[in-house]
């Protein structure tokens, strides 16, 4: 409403405005309690609406007419526009008022009909000349066209300002003037932007994909899902849309901001400086919002939606939209980190974390073959096999059971069942799967055997690294009969590194001669390596708890080397007579070497009883290696 006081020859009394004509009034308009005291001349001869309405007021009566419009585009204040053009005052038209001063117009009939150069076909052509060739008044013009909006749609003016914003976000911005960073588009040849012919220094930079997404965060909600559609519809590239709707997330649902990926796009501003927000409502929001997202898949995209979840737990929002959301994760889980999913319980559920949320992401990404592409074709990161991503979300959930291992409310069943959730083959060791229940049993000291064998039972002791082996062999937090199981295969695990080791240097000793001189210290050294070769202490290591027994382990190694040269130094002493122990040729055949024969150190048919027998000592100290070794490890 305009202030008190004379303007334009328009006077304000608390809800009435009176003319400064010098004549009595002989007609009252009302709209939306405000009464406007005018003449009917003025109005007669601009409005068919009027003009009829007078008409039949004649005919019944003859005198004062009294006017009641109801749901007039743009309420009192587009009215006086109106009755200013209708006197003959000057009107400013601006991308503020336009559309419903234009509304008004339609409303009421104000065609070349009744007066050339009416305000109808006034408006429509300063919409179309000003309005839809200017990013900035555009903006403007939507924002304002809320209180006429239906109209405004049925005028098709709405549809043209979103046409023409979807033109121009395909569009260098320079190359439609003024709106991108406020200045104009004319350009020094250094690049640096012109204004009235001096240089400001500034540059337009138009190589940013995201210099729209702040002016239209500004529009309603309704407003800004057409927008989307339209741009869609044009062509919009997913990654530039989908950036759009998170910019737009993040300024009206506060608490994404805390899960955010990164800036969706930046503060600065073309329009906004004159903007206001838009008032919403995020529950309302967050539904919409949701169907406007794409169907690919990106690592900051996956927490963006992970965040939206949160939110949209918080909020309460409808059960469908949360079904989308988990939908959506579950086909791109392998993209997400451990921080997005420790949701939080919203509910009055005792637990600390949804685990049930979690759950359904699981079985999503199980039941359902993903066919989402990534925003980038190229990407490598998102061109992986599906037995890749399977070992990656295994190894994801593994760290998520670890970390809500330790809530004391946390019941059994939840952890089998999220464990059991991806399949077998996901997991090629089970080291994270022993250290979640590992946290788990202490964090919960008064569970029975019973229940910790049933959840021992989700463990596969044979995918269990040596060193997980021995650190649950000294776990007195498990039970009997599950250490009695990981004692027998961390003995397996033994004798199959041994005989491996074994076996390698019974082969190196083919190859190479000088490879069966080394001590005892480097062969255990090797065996080490060979252990290390077979991936058993690859996952291990990453394991924080089970660093601390690596000491352990150590030691055990230490006595297993001592044992080796235990067996090495019964092979020299049962080989060969006790006096022969120290020739160097007993010990070049005992080590797979063979010594070159020189006419100083024998006589001939010694060299040729020496060429004889080579094959047959190497043999049988072979074989006697072997038994002894194999009475040694049974």
């Amino acid at each position: 409403m305009a202030p008190a006081g004379k303007l334009s020859g328009f006077q304000r009394e608390g809800d009435e405005w009176f003319c400064n004509a010098g004549l009595p009034s002989d007609i009252a308009v009302s709209i939306d309690g405000v009464t406007f005291h005018l003449h009917k001349f003025p109005l007669i001869s601009k409005c068919g609406k009027i003009a009829r309405a007078n008409e039949e007021s004649l005919n019944k009566d003859g005198k004062t007419m009294n006017m009641v419009l109801e749901e007039f585009p743009g309420g009192p204040d587009t009215f006086l526009i109106v009755a200013k053009f209708c006197y003959g005052f000057r009107v400013e038209l601006s991308a503020r008022n336009v559309v419903l001063v234009y509304c008004a117009a339609d409303y009421l009939e104000m065609t070349d009909e009744f007066g050339e150069d009416n305000l109808l076909p006034k408006s429509e052509c300063f919409f179309h000349k000003n309005i839809l060739r200017n990013w900035k008044d555009c903006i403007l013009a939507l924002q304002n066209s809320e209180p006429a909006l239906l109209r405004a749609e049925k005028l098709h003016l709405v549809s043209k300002c979103m046409n023409a914003l979807s033109m121009m976000v395909c569009t260098d911005p320079s190359l439609f003037g003024w709106p991108m960073m406020m200045y104009g588009s004319f350009q020094s040849p250094g690049g640096s932007i012109l204004w009235n012919g001096i240089n400001t220094g500034a540059r337009i930079r138009s190589s940013e994909s995201d210099w729209w997404f702040e002016d239209i965060s500004y529009l309603s909600v309704s407003l800004f899902e057409r927008l989307i559609n339209t741009m869609r519809a044009r062509g919009i590239r997913p990654e530039n849309l989908a950036g759009a709707i998170m910019y737009y997330s993040r300024k009206y649902l506060p608490g994404l901001g805390r899960w955010r990926a990164g800036q969706g796009g930046k503060t600065r501003s073309v329009a906004s400086f004159s903007l206001t927000p838009a008032t919403v409502d995020q529950k309302a929001l967050l539904e919409r919002i949701e169907k406007l997202l794409p169907e690919k898949k990106g690592r900051s995209f996956c927490q963006f939606l992970l965040g939206l979840l949160r939110v949209a737990l918080i909020l309460n929002v409808d059960q469908a939209c949360i079904d989308s959301l988990e939908r959506r994760i579950g086909m791109q889980l392998e993209l997400a980190t451990l921080d997005n999913l420790l949701i939080p319980t919203y509910s009055d559920s005792d637990t600390l974390y949804n685990t049930d949320c979690i759950d359904r992401i699981v079985h999503h990404f199980v039941s359902k073959e993903s066919n989402l592409t990534g925003f980038s074709p190229s990407s490598t990161d998102l061109q992986e096999s599906p037995s890749e991503s399977l070992r990656k979300v295994a190894k994801l959930i593994d760290s998520y059971l670890a970390e809500i291992a330790s809530d004391v409310n946390l019941k059994p069943g939840k952890i089998r069942t999220l464990a059991e959730a991806l399949p077998q083959p996901s997991r090629s060791l089970h080291d994270g799967l022993y250290r979640a229940l590992d946290i788990y049993f202490k964090a919960h000291p008064w569970l029975s055997d019973k229940d910790k064998e049933e959840l021992c039972n989700i463990i596969d002791y044979q995918k269990l690294s040596i060193h997980a082996c021995a650190h649950a062999s000294q776990n007195d937090r498990l039970p009997l009969r599950v250490v009695l199981q990981v004692l027998f295969f961390e003995q397996l695990h033994l004798r199959m590194a041994l005989a491996g080791c074994l076996s390698t240097l019974d082969g190196e000793n083919h190859e190479t001669a000088p490879a069966a001189c080394v001590p005892a210290i480097a062969l255990g050294e090797m065996a080490g390596e060979i252990v290390q070769r077979d991936g058993w202490v690859t996952v291990a290591r990453e394991n924080q708890v089970l660093k601390v027994d690596m000491d352990k382990m150590s030691s055990r190694v230490g006595a297993l080397e001592e044992e080796f040269s235990k067996i090495k130094h019964e092979m020299k002493t049962t080989a060969k007579p006790r006096n022969s122990l120290s020739s160097p040729r007993f010990i070049s055949r005992k080590l797979g070497c063979k010594l070159i024969p020189r006419l100083s150190d024998a006589q001939p048919e010694s060299l040729n009883r020496c060429r004889s027998t080579p094959r047959a000592s190497t043999e049988k100290a072979r074989l006697s290696h072997r038994s002894r070794h194999a009475e040694s490890v049974s």
